[in-house]
């Protein structure tokens, strides 16, 4: 092969590279990014979709039955979705654990306001490249990511309540 020939290939291979990690970024939550569209069934059997939510103030939150930290965070949860959902805000709790019937009740049980969402095979929890549980991802009314929180510790609830207002101010 020619050197102009070897300069075309890794020219190409640079670009596909670039084009392949570029596609990997757009599917993760990331912060400025559009935050990647699902649909998922609701605890109560409805399909809710993402995009549908466009124009509010989204928060997503990613959670297990398994998880400590979920379970105390739930109540502080509960409570941010009762003081602005008038305002225009939503909370939606997606829940990644195979047994649905256990996360069902996990939520009557805490007395959950905000929609659960069913994500037994783990498809969006993959797609927001998720490691960590709770994971907290902050949409704004465009559908822009704006805040990924990986855990929760006590006192999070406080930023998560100023991340809102300034995004419900926007």
């Amino acid at each position: 092969m020619t050197t102009t020939g070897l300069s075309r290939v890794r020219r190409l291979l640079a670009f596909l590279a670039l084009a392949c990690g570029a596609n990997l970024a757009a599917t993760a939550a990331l912060p400025s990014s559009q935050a990647p569209d699902f649909t998922l069934r609701t605890a109560d059997g409805r399909q809710l979709r993402l995009q549908e939510m466009r124009g509010q103030v989204v928060m997503v939150n990613f959670w297990a039955t398994w998880c400590g930290p979920c379970k105390v965070e739930m109540p502080h949860l509960n409570a941010l979705y009762d003081k602005y959902k008038s305002a225009g805000f939503t909370l939606l709790g997606v829940n990644v654990d195979e047994d649905q019937r256990a996360a069902i009740g996990l939520a009557q049980r805490m007395g959950l306001h905000f929609p659960v969402l069913l994500d037994a095979d783990k498809k969006v929890s993959r797609q927001y490249d998720l490691s960590t549980m709770p994971s907290t991802v902050l949409i704004d009314r465009d559908g822009k990511v704006r805040y990924v929180h990986r855990g929760y510790r006590d006192g999070y609830e406080r930023t998560y309540d100023q991340q809102i207002r300034d995004l419900l101010k926007e």
